[in-house]
């Protein structure tokens, strides 16, 4: 074996084990997590290790330039552990985001390696004021997932003087230079640290801003994948994950218990049969439209084609269908599991908090079904949804 080869091995072994010592945290301190209201910083340091946030990042730079579905699938197995675990991992996608900004801030961000954790915060959008040096920027956001552990941390802005556009600009800035606020009191996803955000006439550069879903500055294919309908596949992704763990903990448990009023064992019962098949089937249908979308739009940017509108449109649309699903199932898994699922500490109702929050997002909410069905009709979609 080469001494190369050697090295590669062992990156890998440390890898795997980051990964197994990562699962294992998210499974066994979840509580701790929505405790304090984000994850761990060990946590986080398993993350990187694990090669989560590397993992989007171009080759050029020290990263994977991983296939979209491998990352998802990445997630996804986080997820079953976790979900608050696996919706911050998920933002390792922001590498994708990045790419608009120019290749010499690119070089700078991951001078030191491409294990960079980045949050963001983009509306409501705060009005910067150009200076000397770049913009003054000023205000406050919410939703800021992953703040808590983050090195970077991007805000939307419009500038004083400039015309509307319908994409936001994102300014990008040290996490030092943030203020967070821990305001992040929510019923599910309480790990996540989607706390507030400040910012206080910080200059940022104008080579430190980009457009959200701006074209790339790289031009391998992970970089012309659709950024906007990515963002909501790495979240919709938690919730088949989530879906995924509750069936899983439903069956375990379904076999062995004992009604206190004589009834048969849950397995035992036709409507408990019947309704475990039927979810089953659902998630894995959600979960087979979801990684084919996925396939077959990578597939069109590998051969060096655009992707075009209706591609771009089934990407959202899975997504929206497999956060319901996941939300769905879970809620089924739950109900199914009677008295039993009731108790805070149990799984199944933590499983049913976090499952529900998924398709309550805005990339992902009732709303969404309305842009794909536009699309599909041959019509107009609101701004922002491819």
């Amino acid at each position: 074996m080469t001494a190369t080869k050697a090295i590669e091995r062992t990156a890998s072994d440390d890898r795997a084990d980051a990964m197994t010592r990562l699962l294992a945290a998210a499974r066994e301190r979840h509580a701790e997590f929505s405790a304090q209201t984000h994850i761990s910083p060990d946590v986080v340091d398993l993350m990187k290790r694990a090669g989560v946030f590397r993992a989007m990042v171009a080759k050029r730079f020290g990263g994977d330039e991983m296939h979209p579905s491998d990352f998802l699938r990445l997630i996804e197995r986080i997820s079953e552990a976790d979900g608050s675990t696996g919706w911050v991992a998920s933002f390792g996608f922001s590498a994708v985001y990045l790419s608009a900004l120019p290749i010499d801030t690119l070089e700078a961000m991951y001078a030191g390696g491409p294990d960079v954790v980045f949050a963001g915060g983009i509306y409501p959008p705060q009005t910067a004021v150009p200076v000397d040096g770049g913009i003054e920027v000023s205000g406050r956001w919410s939703w800021g997932s992953g703040c808590c552990g983050a090195e970077l941390i991007g805000v939307g802005v419009k500038v004083a003087g400039d015309g509307a556009t319908a994409l936001p600009l994102i300014a990008v800035l040290p996490a030092d230079k943030v203020d967070i606020v821990q305001n992040w009191d929510v019923t599910g996803l309480k790990g996540t640290g989607s706390h507030d955000m400040v910012v206080d006439k910080v200059i940022v550069p104008q080579q430190w801003t980009f457009i959200r879903g701006g074209t790339s500055s790289l031009d391998t294919p992970l970089y012309r994948y659709p950024s906007m309908p990515l963002a909501a596949q790495v979240l919709a992704v938690v919730g088949l994950g989530i879906a995924r763990a509750a069936l899983d903990t439903f069956t375990e448990l379904a076999g062995g218990r004992e009604s206190i009023t004589g009834a048969p064992a849950l397995a035992n019962r036709a409507y408990v049969q019947t309704d475990i098949a039927k979810a089953e089937a659902a998630l894995r249908s959600a979960r087979a439209f979801f990684y084919e979308a996925t396939d077959q739009a990578f597939a069109v940017l590998e051969r060096g084609d655009e992707l075009d509108i209706a591609s771009k449109n089934l990407l959202r649309l899975a997504s929206s269908h497999a956060a319901r699903v996941g939300s769905d199932v879970t809620e089924t898994a739950y109900r199914l599991s009677g008295t039993t699922g009731i108790f805070a500490a149990h799984p199944l109702a933590r499983y049913l908090h976090d499952a529900m929050i998924v398709p309550q997002h805005a990339f992902l909410s009732e709303g969404t079904w309305q842009s794909a069905g536009q699309i599909l009709l041959g019509l107009q979609s609101a701004p922002g949804f491819l």
